[in-house]
Order: structure tokens, then sequence, then C-alpha cells
């Protein structure tokens, strides 16, 4: 049981807003003392911006498991902020890591496969060219898990993100889970015509 995350490495970065020693202290000091028995922390992520009198306060965890959990929180001040994403993390846990260790299952292909990813300039979006060269504007890696749709489901609930990308071990098919407007799940296995055929 991990009881306390000692020499753990977070990286601490600010966006329109100088990094204190004490802002620094403070963060250290927080993402230390988050007390999590599932998963283990492994690095830890602390964004730190100012927009127009808005504090955010962005935590990424990197943990065990392949699990990421992102917390994003406003305020007007950027104390208030840490605490915030540092209570929202805590409380995702709290409320996920029995339905988490339950839906533990046996993989039957552990492999992970990484995605291609194809973006425009946005001044070729306004020019009189027809062609369009693909560009990146942003790139990240961004594994593709083998899952079960009830565990891409809470891998939504515990983060931040729109959408996640899995292999689904119900149908062996690649699959995206995303968040519905009406704040319900969708999910979109593409079909394969070749194999159909």
């Amino acid at each position: 049981m991990q009881k306390h995350n000692v020499n753990l490495p977070i990286v601490i970065t600010g966006r329109h807003i100088e990094i204190t020693e004490a802002i620094r202290e403070y963060s250290h000091k927080k993402i230390e003392s988050l007390h999590l028995d599932y998963p283990r922390i492994i690095e830890a992520k602390v964004i730190l911006d100012v927009e127009h009198h808005r504090q955010i306060a962005e935590i990424i965890l990197f943990c065990a498991d392949h699990i990421h959990i992102e917390a994003k929180s406003t305020t007007e001040d950027i104390y208030a902020s840490i605490d915030e994403s540092i209570s929202k993390i805590a409380r995702r846990m709290r409320k996920f890591k029995t339905r988490l260790l339950k839906s533990h299952r046996p993989r039957k292909d552990g492999s992970i496969r990484h995605l291609e990813q194809k973006v425009f300039h946005a001044d070729d979006l306004h020019g009189e060219v027809e062609t369009v060269e693909h560009a990146y504007v942003h790139q990240e890696q961004y594994k593709v898990r083998p899952l079960y749709p009830d565990e891409a489901i809470m891998d939504l609930e515990i983060n931040d993100r729109p959408f996640v990308v899995f292999h689904n071990q119900t149908t062996h098919k690649l699959a995206i889970m995303f968040r519905r407007k009406d704040g319900e799940y969708g999910l979109i296995e593409p079909e394969d015509k070749a194999v159909a055929a």
C-alpha cells in the first residue's frame, strides 16, 4: 500500500506565472501527501497558468498499469486551484479504486500500439490553394491499451479527456469511447470492410 510518495519526480511548469520557491514547495507537499492505495504514482506534472485573473492548476499523474489521472481547476488563487485539483484527484480515486481493482482482467494480447497523427497548418486553411499539406501542430504519444468497455468508461471518469482510444478486449477491435453532451458515453468501433469481404 502506497502511504507516502517519497522522492517522487514532480515537474512544475508555469505559463504566464513565475514559479516561486513557495509555490514549488506547496505543490510538492500536496502531491507527496496524496495517499493513493491504488494505483502507484510514478511521476507527476503540475502546470500552472494565469489568464485574466483566473488562476489555473492542472495536475497530471502518471501511474502504474498505464493509468493517467488528470485534474484541472480554476479559481482566483493559485494555491486554491492546486488544492481543488488535488481534491478532485483524491475524490475520483476513492470513488473508482474498487471498480478499477475488480475489473482487472487477464489480457490475451497485451501489446500497445501507437496511432499516427496528422493535422493541418492554420495558414493553409485560410489560403486559396485547394490542396492542403499535412503538418503537425501538436504531437503526443498516445498508447492504445487493451481494455474492456467498462474500463474505458472508468478511464474517462478519472480524467478530463473527452475520449479514449483502446483495443476492445470484448470484440478484439480498435474502439473509441467518448463523452456525450448529455453526460452519457458513446462507443465507436470502425467496421473493417476488407475483413468482412
